[in-house]
């Protein structure tokens, strides 16, 4: 499962550089959508201009919502047997302060943001790889590889997960993420709240016999 856009509503990278950072980074992000370049460096410049007390950060992403029915979601497929992992080339601060402020445990990967002192801040990328395609920060496609035998299924909306929905058996998008899988002829359900993914998704997996999963978290490892 994507975070920005799917999990929570709104792009909470965005929303920290629209409160902290300066100007510049709209400039940084024309830059990549454009494909000049990848969303790594795009990042790191972005970051590179916040100007934010640990504080003050925390205070903003404390005001993020997540969609009201994925707690639901989360209950009703690790009841089921399914392993859930959010992979997210976003920022590992926001994704943790999010779930543990809504009482969720569920397994993560994203990028590190990690304090400087004082106002600044630096990212870092655990999960980068250099042969990524898309020169993501958080390189989503790694983590189908090595599992040709498991059902492999995408929740996302965004262009970080364009490289991941063609190893996908099945993926639910939305936004720019649905015009990806329409063009490409992709495998996929439209949805646009975790109320309705998680009626598609029971009903599909419950058409192909599919009650249970056998990817542990374990061997992703936990948040």
């Amino acid at each position: 499962m994507d975070f920005d856009g799917t999990i929570a509503p709104v792009d909470t990278t965005d929303l920290l550089l629209e409160r902290f950072a300066a100007s510049a980074w709209r400039d940084i992000e024309e830059e990549w959508k454009a494909g000049r370049i990848g969303s790594r460096e795009c990042m790191v410049r972005q970051i590179d201009l916040v100007r934010a007390t640990p504080a003050e950060l925390d205070a903003l992403i404390r005001t993020v919502d997540i969609d009201q029915g994925f707690r639901s979601f989360v209950s009703l497929f690790r009841h089921l047997g399914h392993a859930l992992v959010v992979v997210s080339d976003g920022l590992d601060r926001t994704i943790r302060t999010v779930l543990d402020r809504n009482d969720i445990d569920v397994p993560y990967f994203a990028n590190h943001l990690r304090w400087r002192g004082d106002d600044r801040w630096r990212l870092t990328f655990p999960h980068a790889r250099s042969d990524c395609a898309s020169l993501s920060g958080n390189c989503k496609c790694s983590f189908a590889e090595g599992r040709p035998s498991e059902l492999n299924i995408l929740i996302g909306d965004g262009r970080s997960d364009f490289c991941l929905a063609g190893r996908a058996d099945l993926v639910l998008a939305k936004a720019s993420l649905l015009k990806h899988c329409r063009n490409a002829s992709l495998p996929h359900i439209a949805f646009e709240n975790f109320d309705e993914a998680t009626k598609l998704l029971a009903g599909w997996l419950e058409e192909r016999g599919a009650v249970a999963a056998p990817w542990s978290a374990r061997s992703v490892g936990t948040k």
